[in-house]
């Protein structure tokens, strides 16, 4: 049986509360440095209390985001962020076509589940056509076919005290550097500056060949540091969103490892960076604390909104 969400009803107060905050944040001068401070910092997270408030007064938990037409495809969907991972394990399931690739899905569950992509496919599926809108400012549209993160969560079946879904994927962002007291070096190869992939380069015939990297070695990666991945989290009620679901296709055909294979989450009433790419682990938690930094997303760890709905 589906868990009952228990939701806090919005308040009106707190909800004027975060407006006001918003409003003096934007008559200020010196922004960057009163965002960073303690009081800079409460404001904003106001304003992000203030947009999922907003979203959720006016939208049932069942809304759904816009679907297009196919006619509507965009010709060309833009890979961005990680195109192409260089995590040695992630490369091996790759060139074996993610042949033995298994989702481990577990934390507050009753039955933790190593599903794999036959397994995902065999459950009921869910195919839309939705537009991508990424914090750059630019947007595409494709078809996505996946499988309701709801079945899933279902078939794990989730502990009384759940209240958070996160997922773990395979990309590394950047290393930890050995000496905590030196800065960690950000991974090239990682791409977190968005750079732009060639258009068709999605289409090639290795998208290891059209990223132009080799798999490191083991004792490569150890002299790199520890490898800092990529994860972000959504709440229960847009888990059980119908349009939130763990794609394997793209425009018919099946993921491309530019565009995340063998599995990305859409969760399709958010921005772009919350839309996972190699989700490799699903994680149902009581709380964010003690996962990255806390913040509930490797983005949102570095300043961004952790609720980024459109």
């Amino acid at each position: 049986m589906r868990p009952r969400l228990s939701l806090p009803k919005p308040h009106r107060r707190g909800f004027l509360t975060a407006a006001a905050g918003l409003l003096g944040v934007s008559a200020l001068g010196g922004c960057e440095r009163f965002a960073a401070s303690p009081t800079g910092r409460r404001a904003l997270k106001a304003g992000e209390d203030a947009n999922m408030f907003v979203q959720r007064l006016l939208l049932t938990p069942a809304s759904l985001a816009k679907e297009f037409p196919d006619s509507q495809i965009s010709p060309w969907f833009k890979p961005n962020g990680t195109i192409d991972p260089p995590d040695r394990a992630y490369k091996a399931l790759a060139a074996r076509s993610f042949e033995g690739f298994k989702l481990r899905v577990d934390g507050l569950v009753e039955r933790p589940q190593d599903l794999s992509l036959a397994d995902l496919r065999a459950l009921p599926a869910r195919t839309q056509t939705t537009r991508h809108d990424c914090v750059e400012g630019w947007s595409a549209i494709g078809k996505w076919t996946g499988v309701p993160l709801a079945e899933v969560l279902q078939r794990a079946g989730l502990k009384p005290n759940a209240r958070y879904i996160v997922f773990h994927c395979a990309d590394t962002m950047e290393y930890a550097a050995a000496d905590e007291n030196e800065e960690a070096e950000t991974d090239k190869t990682a791409n977190p500056d968005m750079e732009a992939r060639p258009e068709g380069a999605e289409n090639q015939a290795s998208d290891s060949q059209a990223a132009g990297s080799e798999a490191p070695g083991a004792e490569a990666e150890e002299a790199q540091g520890t490898p800092i991945r990529y994860y972000e989290s959504i709440d229960l009620t847009d888990a059980y969103h119908p349009q939130t679901i763990l794609a394997y296709d793209l425009n018919g055909k099946a993921l491309p490892v530019s565009n995340g294979a063998p599995l990305r989450l859409r969760v399709e009433r958010q921005l772009g960076y919350k839309q996972t790419k190699y989700v490799m682990r699903v994680e149902v938690t009581e709380a964010l604390k003690g996962i990255g930094e806390g913040g509930g997303g490797y983005w949102e760890d570095r300043g961004y909104e952790w609720y980024a709905g459109i």
